[in-house]
Parts: structure tokens; sequence; C-alpha cells
């Protein structure tokens, strides 16, 4: 099969495809057939070594973190699909490889498509919802009635974390270009912000929750505009001590990332409100939840090009610009 892989860490965009075996699958997982897989920059952090501390990966690599597709075999445990099922998955960090004609992927990370998406648009989901669902319900543990604020919110991320969010019951602010106002508001955002006229740091304040999607220069602003006890998750800044012991890391990776994130840590304590980081990672239970919200509320992501597998090194130099409005796709 054609794989598209990485040979080392690089800050050249460079994949090389290659013909390799298709994988061999175990009792519990799942041989798919990729119709298509999202492109996203965690795929740039993991081509440059970005993210080593948190993953990192022996080479040959099939790089790809998201696919979709059509079950082509089974494992002899498998109990919850069958041949001819049409699937979509976050891969499992340690075995990611989306960017191949075949995944074999562990039943517990996959589920069954959305009825309302096609195979384009379905490889479009899987990363960005389960970011969003992780950071509201697994990290900052949301309430009704709170309200949410999410910096640059026009994107992919926004697109799936909006209606996520209202569908918890938030107040759900965001800010972004005035182009992406329209198509915010109506999937749900409460009051949108025009950052190129408005500053939101001057018209916001007493937040219950922010979902950091700018990175570390911002943090420091968004936790001013923060309700004392108010929680920020950051998707792009700094991991710390309390990310490093809740993912088992070994002591020494505790150590450093307690080092990496202790400014921001200290902010956030002295100011009496709760910093955390967000890696996210495969689950096929909260997958399948997203899947019937994607359903029942008519969600389409946000697609902003399609690219034929051989073209895959033109997706990631688009992605790898933060120029695209939406999600970028290959297709098999």
């Amino acid at each position: 099969m054609k794989a598209a892989q990485m040979e080392k860490y690089s800050k050249q965009i460079q994949l090389e495809i290659n013909n390799i075996k298709i994988p061999e699958i175990n009792k519990h997982e799942v041989l798919i057939k990729v119709k298509a897989a999202g492109v996203n920059p965690l795929d740039i952090l993991i081509l440059n070594g970005s993210i080593r501390m948190i993953a990192d990966y022996d080479f040959p690599l099939t790089l790809g973190n998201e696919l979709s597709g059509v079950i082509e075999a089974v494992g002899k445990d498998v109990v919850k699909f069958k041949v001819g099922d049409p699937v979509y998955t976050r891969l499992p960090i340690k075995k990611i490889g989306a960017f191949a004609e075949y995944a074999a992927v562990h039943e517990d990370a996959i589920s069954v498509m959305p009825k309302n998406l096609s195979f384009i648009e379905a490889a479009a989901v899987p990363l960005t919802a389960l970011t969003a669902y992780q950071a509201l319900h697994d990290v900052l543990h949301v309430q009704p009635d709170k309200k949410l604020f999410i910096p640059g919110g026009t994107g992919g991320f926004g697109t799936m974390a909006i209606p996520i969010a209202k569908s918890m019951g938030l107040y759900v602010i965001t800010s972004g270009s005035e182009r992406g106002r329209s198509r915010t508001l109506s999937i749900g955002a409460d009051q949108f912000i025009n950052y190129k006229e408005e500053n939101y740091f001057d018209l916001l304040s007493n937040i219950d929750y922010v979902i950091d999607t700018l990175g570390a220069k911002e943090i420091k602003t968004e936790l001013a505009i923060l309700k004392p006890q108010g929680k920020l998750v950051s998707l792009k800044a700094l991991p710390n001590y309390r990310f490093a012991a809740e993912n088992n890391f070994p002591i020494w990776k505790k150590l450093l990332f307690g080092l990496v994130g202790a400014r921001i840590d200290r902010l956030a304590v002295k100011q009496n409100k709760e910093y955390r980081f967000l890696f996210v990672s495969a689950n096929g239970m909260q997958l399948q939840k997203l899947t019937k919200l994607v359903e029942d509320e008519d969600i389409k992501p946000a697609i902003d090009s399609v690219y034929n597998f051989d073209d895959i090194n033109k997706a990631l130099i688009k992605v790898s610009t933060g120029h695209s409005e939406g999600k970028v796709i290959v297709t098999f």
C-alpha cells in the first residue's frame, strides 16, 4: 500500500510516498481502508519535532492523526464493528498513520461515521471534536449557564467546539476576522468579537472558562478576563507539571514540564485561577457521543480544501501557513 512517511524530524515539509506492507491487525483491531484523512497543525508539530517530549516516534513514521474509511477486516475479538462499516477516528497517539491506504486501529478508538456526513466531511471531525469535548468535559468540567470564551474560534476548531459547548448549556463568546462572523453566529455563538476592530480584553470580564487556541503569548491576557476560580485550558501554550502527572510521564518529564509551565502556573495561582494544558487523545466512546450530536444538530465541519493523496506535501504546506479557513483534507 501507499503511505506518506517521514524519515526523521525536520523543519522541511517533505514526506516520502512509499510502498509498504498493509498492516496486520491484532485480535482487538480493525483494518480500515482509508477514504479521507484530515491534515492538521498537529502533523506539522510532529514533523518538526516540536512535541517529541509528549510523543516521540520511531522512523520511518507514517504521519496522519485522523481519518474516515470502511472496515475491511476485523480481529477475532472485535465485537462492536463489522466488515463494511463506515467509520472515523482520531488515531491513538502512539499508533498514528492516517496518511496511508490502510490503517490498523483498536476498536476502542473508532466510531461509526455520522450519517449526515460524507467521508471527506467525516475526516474533518474527530480531532477537533474530541479536543473540544475533552477540553470542556474532562478538563474544565463545565457547568451550564456559564460563560466560555474561545479566541480565534472561526476556524475548524470553533466549527466543532461552539455547537458542542452550546449542547452543554454554555454562553459562548468567540473572536475572529469579520468574514467568520455570520457562520460563527449561525452555529450557535452568542457573541462575536472582530479582533481587528475590537480588543476582547476591553470587552470581557468575569468569564468562567477560556479555551486558548492562540498560544503562550496570549495566556496573560486570557487569564485576566477570567473571574476568580475561573479555568483556562490551552491547546497551544505550555504543558505543566499537572499535565505530566495526569499522563503518567516519568519523573524527569514531570520535573521538566513543571519548570516549563511554572511561570504560567504561578500567574494563575496568584490570581486564584486555574491553568491546564490539553493534548487530545483517542476515545471511541466519546466519539460515539459526538456522532449523535453531529447527526442531531446536523453539524457540518468547515472544509478549506481537498487534495489528492499524491499532493500530501502541498496539503501540509497549506496547513503550515495558518491561513486555511477550515480543515484541509487528503483523499484516496
